[in-house]
């Protein structure tokens, strides 16, 4: 991920382009919490591309973010290109005619005092601006994030610099017990699946991806109807209109990326250790789970809340680390995803106790399981996570998070506005009846990384 931001210094004028028609659905959602008013108006541009807004005038800053559903999951057979083409667009790009290097952006977004972003995940890829919004820093950081966007050049100088970073990187990973766990975790959990391979990719593809792969890649899935456009901040409807277009209306509409297969579940039980030089031994679990507009989504939030998600009041440290002291920390969580993310468990443990630890994971989620929560736990884990939601969508960027979540996985727009009440709604029944229905405790995949005793 690229983030450039340094210091406010002084004077840019604002450099005016044409605005083009946006067709305008004015459709809105206005949720309330913590004396904040979340207010998302939903627009067209001219090109087509969807844009969320909230207007947020207590700060004079703006956050804009660029979604496209151009992440890892399209890399076909060249493992790291989404990645790749990600880093790659803001370390050049045509503005006007002249090119701009590397260090020409990083100049930049740095003498307006803005920051930047770009970064490719399995699902999409975000460019994102934080800036000022007098006209006199915003407008320069604009003229860039659009020529990054609409322009990049992909330098080769820069991509084979960028590359080397890369094979170095994947040294230090394969010293990393913690990376080592997630990489197989999620191979033995997707085998074929897109959602299987790291996003950074592979050595082997890293060394063969070309310009032309990127170029590729680029053209295809950097396209309107690829695209979402997020703006929160201290701006006024006219001038995030005239925003949204001038960042991404010149883009070409394209063909909509293809859809992402299912996910399987896993058929039978299995573990797969691997051997590592270390005095404590990663332990991973887990088993397909949710994916983001799941009918169980808020049920198993809630459910696995109480299991694993609530730190020292949970389950699992309860039974892990107070009654036994296997582990400073442990835990449990779903990963939601365009399709079914992640159900996992993890902790560290001493090499010669990870037979037990294994062992208390897998009674504890069986009792969990079989029994559900009690109605005191259920009642704590409602008022934790209900008093702690004002709070998530207390800043701009927050609010910006959502927005882009909301808008790439196509949520309601009432989604922050009714997340309590789907939370308050939540009952016991529910929770055991859906349990026992989502997940299945004889059919999990374990990876070990440490020195088997």
């Amino acid at each position: 991920m690229l983030v450039i931001n340094k210091k406010i210094l002084s004077v840019f004028a604002l450099v005016v382009i044409s605005v083009f028609t946006l067709s305008s659905c004015d459709k809105k959602e206005v949720v309330s919490a913590n004396n904040k008013t979340v207010d998302i108006k939903e627009w067209r541009t001219s090109n087509g591309v969807r844009v969320l807004y909230v207007y947020a005038p207590e700060l004079p800053m703006i956050d804009i973010k660029a979604v496209f559903d151009a992440g890892g999951i399209h890399n076909g057979n060249k493992p790291g290109l989404a990645s790749l083409t990600s880093s790659l667009m803001s370390h050049g790009a045509l503005l006007g005619e002249k090119i701009l290097t590397v260090d020409d952006i990083s100049e930049r977004f740095d003498s307006v005092g803005a920051r930047f972003g770009s970064s490719a995940s399995k699902d999409n890829a975000e460019i994102s601006l934080r800036s000022l919004t007098d006209e006199k820093w915003l407008a320069k950081s604009i003229l860039t994030m659009q020529a990054i966007i609409n322009a990049p050049t992909f330098d080769k100088k820069e991509l084979e610099r960028v590359r080397k970073q890369r094979l170095i990187s994947f040294e230090s990973r394969k010293q990393s017990p913690g990376t080592i766990a997630s990489e197989t975790f999620y191979k033995g959990l997707y085998k074929d699946h897109p959602y299987a391979v790291p996003g950074i990719g592979t050595e082997e593809s890293v060394k063969l991806l070309s310009r032309s792969d990127l170029m590729t890649f680029y053209e295809k899935y950097y396209v309107a109807k690829n695209a979402l456009v997020t703006i929160v901040g201290a701006v006024d409807r006219k001038k995030a209109e005239f925003l949204a277009e001038q960042i991404i209306g010149q883009l070409p509409a394209g063909e909509a990326a293809p859809k992402l297969i299912a996910v399987q579940d896993l058929q039978v039980a299995s573990t797969m250790h691997h051997e590592f030089p270390s005095s404590q031994t990663h332990i991973t679990m887990g088993q397909p789970g949710i994916h983001r507009k799941d009918k169980d989504y808020f049920t198993l939030y809630v459910a696995n809340h109480i299991l694993g998600g609530s730190g020292f009041g949970s389950r699992i440290m309860k039974e892990i680390r107070e009654k036994r002291g296997l582990a400073y920390s442990s835990y449990s969580y779903f990963v939601p995803m365009m399709r079914r993310g992640p159900f996992t468990i993890g902790m560290q443990t001493s090499n010669n106790q990870t037979d037990e630890a294994l062992k208390v994971l897998k009674e504890t989620l069986n009792n969990y399981i079989e029994n559900g929560p009690t109605e005191k736990e259920l009642l704590h884990a409602k008022k934790n996570i209900t008093g702690g939601f004002p709070l998530r969508i207390d800043s701009n960027s927050d609010i910006s998070g959502y927005l882009s979540m909301i808008g790439f996985y196509k949520l309601p727009l009432s989604y922050l506005k009714d997340f309590n009440s789907h939370i308050e709604a939540i009952t016991l029944a529910q929770i055991k009846e859906t349990l026992k229905r989502r997940i299945n405790p004889d059919k999990m995949f374990i990876v070990t990384v440490g020195t088997k005793e």
